[in-house]
C-alpha cells in the first residue's frame, strides 16, 4: 500500500509521513454524522464479509473462495464450542460477525490506497465497549448480584480480600482499554513501518532492493498479525462471556 502512495515522489523530494493514512477525510460533511473514509471502508468491509459467505457456492469439491468461508466458519465454531461450550450456539453468529467485521478491516487497510479502519482507537473502543457493555448486562442477567462473585477469585485469605478484590475491580474495568489498545496499537505500527520502509524504497533509487525485499516480508508478517489480531479479538470475546455465565468457574 505504502510503496504505491509513494512512487510519485520520485521526481521530488521524497518525504517520509507515516502518520498521513490514519487521516481521517470527510467525503460528505454532517458534523458529527459526517461520511468519512473511515466509514466506507466499515462498509466496505462489512460487504466483503456478507459477499463472501453468500457468494460462496457449496460444491462437493470446494472452490478457494468456499475452502475460505468454511475455514473461517470452522475456526469460529471450534473457538465458540471450546470456550464457551453448551452456550456457543447462542453467541457463535455475534463472534463470527466481530471476528469477520475486525478481519477484513484489518486485511483490507493493506490494499493501496486505502485506509486502515481498525488503526483508530475511537473505532477498536467501540467494538471493545460493545463487548464489555454486552458481557456485563449478560452477567447480571442471569447471575443477578451474585455476578459480583467474579471479582472474589475462590480461596483468598480473608485478610488479603480487600486487595485482591481492589485489583478484579481495576482488572475488570481496564477490559475494553486493553482489547481495544492491543488493536490499534498493532494496526498502527505496522502501517507506519511500511510506510517508513516504502520511504526508504524510493529514496534508495535502484539501490532500494534491500528494504523493498523487507518490505514484502513485512507485509507478510502484516497479513498474518491482520488475523491474529481478529482471533485474540474474538477469543478474548468469547473469554468474556463465559465469565459472565459462570461466575462460580
Amino acid at each position: 500500500m505504502a510503496i504505491v502512495e509513494l512512487v510519485g515522489a520520485v521526481d521530488a523530494e521524497p518525504i517520509i509521513d507515516p502518520i498521513s493514512q490514519f487521516a481521517i477525510d470527510k467525503y460528505v460533511d454532517l458534523g458529527a454524522f459526517s461520511f468519512t473514509n473511515s466509514a466506507l471502508w466499515a462498509l466496505i468491509a462489512v460487504a466483503c464479509a456478507t459477499l463472501l459467505f453468500m457468494l460462496a457456492p457449496t460444491k462437493l469439491v470446494p472452490t478457494r473462495m468456499q475452502s475460505l468461508a468454511e475455514n473461517i466458519y470452522g475456526v469460529v465454531d471450534n473457538l465458540t464450542h471450546e470456550v464457551l461450550h453448551e452456550n456457543a450456539k447462542t453467541y457463535f453468529p455475534f463472534v463470527l460477525s466481530l471476528f469477520l467485521f475486525i478481519l477484513f478491516c484489518n486485511v483490507l487497510g493493506l490494499v493501496p490506497y486505502s485506509f486502515t479502519v481498525t488503526s483508530h482507537i475511537a473505532v477498536t473502543l467501540a467494538l471493545a465497549l460493545t463487548v464489555f457493555i454486552g458481557a456485563t448486562v449478560i452477567g447480571f442477567f442471569r447471575n443477578g448480584l451474585g455476578y459480583f462473585k467474579l471479582l472474589i477469585p475462590p480461596g483468598v485469605p480473608i485478610l488479603l480480600l480487600p486487595l485482591v478484590v481492589v485489583i478484579e475491580v481495576v482488572s475488570y474495568f481496564i477490559r475494553p482499554m486493553s482489547l481495544s489498545v492491543r488493536l490499534f496499537a498493532n494496526m498502527m505500527a505496522g502501517h507506519m513501518m511500511l510506510k517508513v520502509m516504502a520511504g526508504f524504497v524510493v529514496m534508495l533509487g535502484y539501490f532500494g532492493f534491500v528494504p523493498l525485499l523487507v518490505m514484502v516480508a513485512l507485509t507478510g508478517l502484516e497479513l498474518l498479525v491482520a488475523g491474529l489480531q481478529a482471533y485474540v479479538f474474538a477469543i478474548l470475546t468469547c473469554m468474556y462471556l463465559n465469565d459472565a455465565m459462570h461466575v462460580d468457574h
